[in-house]
């Protein structure tokens, strides 16, 4: 072989060798890149992957929800309960109203039950907050001056003082005395919607949601809270990862089949309340963010809260901290109160 064949044929060799190197390292890169991307992915908010899900509960959907938010006022006196509905809220919103007692908005989308109740009456934080959602806002009852908001449109609204026991859109059981007797039938609601000029269709925006474990250390798998009269309760069931909610050692549960209210995000946030009358309303500061605490998988995630377009988040260094698809309870606490005095268990 002459010396020149004998050049060629080793720098052919050579070339082969540097093609083979580099082209491993071409698909170990492009392993990685993927498994980057899938780990990305997996982090990535459920609402930004292009999936049919639930806006406020990032859960999966057949098909997608077109028709509009309801945000129910639902009474939580101790003669209330159980209370019908509330196992299928997306997200429930505690607030006291007068008293020690609180009130329930209970926000109904990707289910809505045959009954909701006991109904109770309009208060403006429940009402500004529904709108917020674009949520149709039902209620029964409220003092003059309220209503009258109502009317000059602070909110889409249908009030049950006038349906009272129309065994359409509402009806009043016997096995419970008024105020807390009043029961809302939800095949009613669009007839009456509509017949008010408001649109029953309507597509939220979606809710942030997270895919894969959260970031958390602290635990805690029992939370009490105190709101007086009451001391709110969640258990934390590792085998359900959900929390279960009581007032005082009562378990809250429907009342038809005793089916468990078992929610998945349980947000606390503390905030200014004002009494402002001899009757003992409230005004409740929900517009200026403040501490809070977020319990996922039985963990505790301390963060702030802000209100971001009519919504109340959990933030943490300037960003929304995403909720575990599911269901959702908020209990607004004063400030006076605080979250400080949030007894936490491991």
């Amino acid at each position: 072989m002459s010396p020149v064949k004998k050049i060629v044929i080793m720098a052919l060799i050579f070339v082969s060798v540097i093609l083979v190197a580099c082209n491993g390292d071409d698909a170990k890169t492009s392993k990685d890149q993927q498994k980057k991307e899938t780990s990305e992915q997996m982090r990535e908010p459920i609402e930004s992957m292009g999936e049919n899900v639930a806006p406020l509960t990032g859960e999966p959907l057949d098909e997608p929800l077109t028709h509009r938010i309801l945000a129910v006022m639902v009474n939580n006196h101790p003669s209330a309960r159980p209370q019908s509905g509330l196992s299928q809220a997306d997200i429930v919103f505690e607030i006291l109203a007068e008293g020690n007692i609180t009130r329930l908005l209970a926000m109904f989308h990707s289910q809505v039950p045959d009954v909701i109740g006991p109904i109770r009456s309009a208060r403006p934080y429940y009402f500004n907050l529904a709108d917020d959602y674009g949520a149709l806002y039902i209620y029964h009852g409220a003092a003059g001056f309220i209503e009258k908001m109502l009317q000059d449109g602070a909110a889409d609204y249908l009030n049950g003082a006038y349906y009272d026991n129309n065994q359409t859109l509402f009806k009043r059981e016997s096995f419970r005395v008024a105020p807390h007797n009043s029961y809302l039938i939800t095949a009613g609601i669009d007839e009456a919607a509509t017949s008010k000029g408001y649109t029953v269709e309507q597509s939220p925006d979606p809710l942030t949601f997270n895919r894969g474990e959260i970031s958390a250390s602290e635990k805690a798998s029992e939370i009490s809270i105190s709101y007086g009269n009451d001391v709110v309760r969640y258990l934390y069931n590792d085998e359900a990862k959900t929390y279960t909610r009581y007032n005082n050692q009562s378990q809250t549960k429907e009342l038809s089949d005793e089916t468990p209210i078992m929610l998945d995000n349980v947000f606390i946030l503390e905030t200014y309340h004002e009494v402002v009358d001899d009757a003992g309303r409230r005004e409740v500061d929900l517009a200026s963010g403040g501490r809070a605490l977020l319990f996922q998988q039985g963990y505790v995630k301390r963060v702030n809260w802000e209100n971001i377009d009519g919504r109340l988040l959990p933030v943490e260094d300037g960003e929304v901290v995403p909720f575990v698809p599911g269901q959702t309870w908020v209990n607004v606490v004063p400030t006076s109160q605080g979250i400080d005095q949030v007894s936490l268990t491991e």
